[in-house]
């Protein structure tokens, strides 16, 4: 997530691609035909539907920043309640969103989205509510972190006076109006997987989540400055993308390894970008156009995560409708079944409510069944899961009654979890 959400974040990182489509062709639309299975349940061993609760500059949850701590409470209660209602049966709760802590962490300073203030004590235990309270309500809590994500702004002089981000200036690099922590240095990653893997330690979180941001989406006309990092530790490598690469492989491997020695049996899941890498630049990656390809411009070899089984579970946003010239849901969906074919990693399928009924979007995302069209769609291909949804605050509101639709044509029953 960046300043606002991952809406706006996705927006810029496609931006190539809606340049691209909307000059040459109409968006696509889905074949005619039913939206869904009617009154669908859950397979007998279950089926991940989940929703992401995002945190970052208050984009779900708390609604503002000061709230007291009963009033916190209050909404995150809601938000469970509300996934229950949607028969959703685990929510994706974002616990880091600015190398600072939902809980009461040794490491890092309160989170700013609690208090407004970062570093000041909001009084309660976020984290440690929402695990009881979802477990409470058959909800499984996947516990979502940013690794190297530290503010949205370039002023270490704003972080908490503590912040290690301001106790280690070295730590940390400018990049497109934002800071980041450096990957490329060796002590800053078993940094933030200290950071991360207190909350494992402390709470019984089902899993353990990353989204997409690794090294930071491309800003066009600036560089990210590694060059120290990697004149130390680069070496070995034929050239700095591969070395960037295998910093962000050492994050994954060695988060999994450290999760299972934490607590034995929480789960390890990462919701890439979509598009790996284009056909055109690789015979390997799929049929798209895109913009922005994770190994290439982030560093990260989502491929490589699941077909190796690093992780238990590839959630990639597959945030396009079908038809979608550059990006086409159809088209991304086999490939990912593709990839996690005989590896053991599980497949769910990241969903855009976000972009239902947005007049902004393109005009199959007003078809209030398109959402519901991708649920059929995955049907077909049983390497497909479930689906998670972004993100929480759509669900509650659903304002173009696309959440109703998918539950109504696809949950009509509850479902557990996938064992």
């Amino acid at each position: 997530m960046g300043r606002v959400s991952r809406r706006a974040f996705a927006a810029a990182a496609l931006s190539a691609v809606t340049m691209m489509t909307t000059a040459s062709a109409a968006p696509g639309r889905p074949a005619p035909g039913p939206s869904g299975a009617p009154g669908g349940g859950g397979a007998a061993d279950g089926e991940m539907r989940g929703v992401w609760l995002a945190t970052v500059a208050n984009r779900d949850w708390p609604s503002r920043a000061g709230l007291s701590a009963a009033a916190q409470r209050a909404e995150l209660i809601a938000h469970l309640d509300t996934a229950v209602r949607n028969r959703l049966n685990t929510v994706i709760l974002q616990v880091r969103p600015t190398a600072d802590a939902l809980w009461p962490s040794p490491y890092e300073p309160w989170s700013a989205c609690l208090t407004g203030t970062q570093g000041a004590d909001p009084g309660w235990d976020p984290l440690g509510t929402a695990v009881t309270e979802a477990h409470a309500r058959g909800l499984e809590l996947h516990a979502w972190f940013n690794p190297y994500r530290v503010a949205a702004h370039t002023d270490p002089g704003r972080l908490a006076a503590t912040h290690p981000a301001r106790e280690n200036p070295g730590w940390v690099v400018p990049y497109g109006g934002k800071l980041y922590y450096n990957p490329g240095l060796p002590e800053v990653r078993a940094f933030v997987e200290d950071a991360m893997l207190d909350a494992v330690r402390r709470y019984p979180v089902d899993a353990v989540h990353f989204d997409d941001y690794f090294y930071p989406y491309p800003v066009a006309g600036q560089t990210f400055d590694d060059d120290g990092a990697y004149d130390t530790h680069g070496g070995a490598f034929p050239d700095r993308a591969a070395w960037r690469r295998d910093n962000i492989d050492r994050l994954v491997r060695e988060t999994a390894a450290r999760i299972k020695e934490i607590r034995p049996g929480t789960r390890f899941g990462i919701s890439p970008f979509g598009v790996w890498r284009n056909a055109g630049t690789d015979p390997l990656g799929s049929d798209t156009r895109a913009g922005v390809q994770t190994y290439d411009d982030l560093y990260a070899d989502t491929r490589r995560w699941a077909r190796e089984n690093w992780i238990d579970y590839v959630c990639p946003q597959l945030y396009w409708h079908i038809g979608f010239a550059a990006a086409d849901y159809a088209k991304l969906l086999p490939w990912w079944s593709a990839v996690v074919e005989g590896s053991g990693t599980r497949l769910y399928v990241g969903e855009a409510l976000y972009k239902a009924g947005d007049p902004a979007q393109p005009a199959a995302w007003r078809d209030p069944a398109e959402l519901s069209r991708h649920l059929t769609l995955a049907a077909s291909h049983p390497q497909a899961r479930g689906h998670v949804f972004f993100a929480a605050r759509e669900v509650a509101a659903d304002p173009a009654g696309a959440m109703a639709r998918v539950v109504a044509d696809h949950y009509g029953r509850p479902a557990p979890p996938p064992a």
